[in-house]
Order: C-alpha cells, then structure tokens, then sequence
C-alpha cells in the first residue's frame, strides 16, 4: 500500500512539473538564432530596418537575428515562408503598410490574411512619401504639376514602384480632380533614372530612400504625404497644405509572428523590443534615415493595422480602384 502510495506520489510530481517545464522552456526564448524574413530586397529601408533592429534585440536576448530576403509575388513569397514556420518565435516578419494593409484591399487572390495568420510584436519606424521630379523639370512646385496634370491632353506619367504607392498616386489623382497614368517599376532606382533622362513626369517615392539623391541637388522634391513639413526640408510643402487636408499617407513598418505563437514568446519579444525603441540608438537611426520611430506595443500596432486597412479600403473605393 505505501509502495502504491509512493508511486502514485511520484505520477502526480511527474505531472505537475511537465507545465512547470514547458513553461521554463518557453521563458528562455531564445535558445538558437532568429530568423527575420524580409519581403524586400537587400538595401531597402525595410531591409535597413531589419537589420538594425535585429542586432539590437540580437545584443538584448543573446541571439542572433538573421536577415533572409524573400522578395516576389507582392510579398506573398515572404509571407508563406512565416505562415509555414513552426509557431515558436524562430521566424519573425518584417511587416510593412503594403503587406498587412494594402494588399488584402488591392489583390484578389491573397495567399495568407493579414490578420488571421499574423500577430504584431509592435511597430518600428513610419515614413512619408515624396513627389519627386529630376532637378532639371519644368515643374518647379506641387501646385504647377498639378496645374500642368488639368491642362494637359494627355495623363501625367506618375512613377511607382509598389502597390502603396500607385494606391497614393491615385488617391492624389482623385482628391485633385485629375488624371496621372501609372507607371509601374521594379524599385526606386528606376524611378530616379527614368526621372533623371525626362522620361517620367514625377515619381510618387519612400523619401527616406530618395533623401541622399535631393540633398545632393540631383532631383527635387515636389511635397511630402505628411501631416507637417520636415525639418530637414523646410521648403518642401506637404500635400494637406496645398489644399488637400485630406491627404496624409505614410508607409510603416512591424515586427510579426504567426498568430498561434505562444504567448510567453511575443510577450517577452514584445517587451524587450519597446526597450530597445527606447535607446539613443534608435533614436539615432530614426534621425538619420529619415524616419519616425513608432513604438507601438501589439495591442495598439494591430488597432492601428486594422485601422489603416479600412482607410485603405475607403480610399481605393472612392479612387475606383478594383482589386487585380
């Protein structure tokens, strides 16, 4: 009967410390390198981002975290490569406005949803957009481009290089009252060539990205989507001033996990990436790539994702845009 009792004893130990340990195993995450998927190609600013802040958190949890470029098919590539990861927090997304709140508005055929299949761990930076033109145009302003964009027989050439943006660039045609023509290209390079041989009329670009080629006088910079000029271009109307209140945009960045990741783990990637937004470094970087940092935590960064969903989905509806 003791021997029962023992035993019986030693079952019930076994079971109580089977969560204990699970829980243990889940509260020292990390144990191995972290992969963060980008669906972006190397050099970008989400690229850059990832970049940064993965050493960060890298110096923070004691881990690596590695940087795998997953570019094509809008995003998707890169989007299946999390969804099909195990659940544990060892596949992190780098999350952007056009994957988690353009694309669900603009493609039909999605292979993942936005928010079903994915969790933020919080945002990173937010950005504007630029119209740009080459230094030598004959459009000196934003209200010229516009004037020339009535006038003219023909649509305007407007220069984009992903769906945000040609979903920007009819929204502007839109509350403008005018007609620009898409013209679609791989990546901000091309734009700026296009625009450097007056083959384009004017781009609609990530300022951060074409940032070094204005301050360096070889484009110019037409307005800026932001609620407020920038600092570092106090010239630069923005968009709302020039008569268009309505028309503020901004592009964004978040960390994601797949939805199902265990609470333990996002918690504590959660906590220690609001620690690092925290720092003079990031501080530092946000300055100088010409970005604002955007430390929302999960909660506030998926109100916020929902929130940009349905301005987008508003936005494509009275621009008449149609998902492809």
């Amino acid at each position: 009967m003791k021997r029962f009792l023992y035993q019986l004893w030693l079952s019930c130990l076994g079971v109580c410390l089977i969560p204990s340990f699970s829980y243990a195993q889940k509260s020292d995450y990390p144990t191995r390198s972290v992969k963060v998927i980008v669906p972006f190609s190397a050099g970008s600013g989400a690229d850059h981002a990832s970049r940064f802040f993965g050493d960060l958190l890298a110096k923070q949890l004691g881990q690596s975290f590695l940087v795998e470029n997953r570019t094509g098919a809008a995003g998707m590539l890169a989007m299946n490569t999390v969804k099909a990861a195990p659940a544990d927090g060892y596949t992190i997304l780098m999350g952007s406005n056009s994957l988690m709140a353009v694309n669900p508005i603009m493609l039909k055929e999605l292979t993942y949803d936005a928010v079903k299949d994915f969790k933020p761990i919080g945002g990173l930076t937010r950005g504007v957009n630029a119209i740009v033109v080459g230094k030598d145009s004959k459009y000196k302003s934003f209200t010229e481009l516009l004037t020339a964009a009535k006038t003219s027989v023909v649509p305007l050439n407007g220069g984009t290089y992903a769906l945000g943006y040609e979903l920007a660039l009819a929204w502007l045609a839109n509350v403008a009252g005018v007609k620009f023509e898409n013209i679609l290209y791989k990546g901000l390079g091309e734009i700026m060539v296009s625009l450097q041989g007056d083959q384009l009329d004017f781009g609609i670009v990530s300022f951060n990205g074409a940032a070094p080629l204005l301050k360096a006088g070889k484009y110019r910079a037409l307005a800026l989507s932001s609620d407020q000029r920038h600092p570092d271009f106090p010239d630069v109307p923005t968009i709302a001033e020039s008569g268009f209140p309505e028309f503020t945009n901004y592009t964004w960045t978040s960390f994601y996990v797949r939805s199902d990741t265990p609470d333990q783990i996002t918690n504590k990637l959660e906590e220690t990436l609001q620690t690092v937004l925290a720092t003079p470094l990031a501080k530092e970087y946000a300055d100088q790539v010409l970005v604002e940092l955007m430390p929302l935590k999960a909660d506030k960064m998926r109100q916020y994702q929902l929130e940009e969903i349905a301005r987008f989905a508003k936005i494509a509806k009275e621009a008449g845009l149609k998902p492809k």
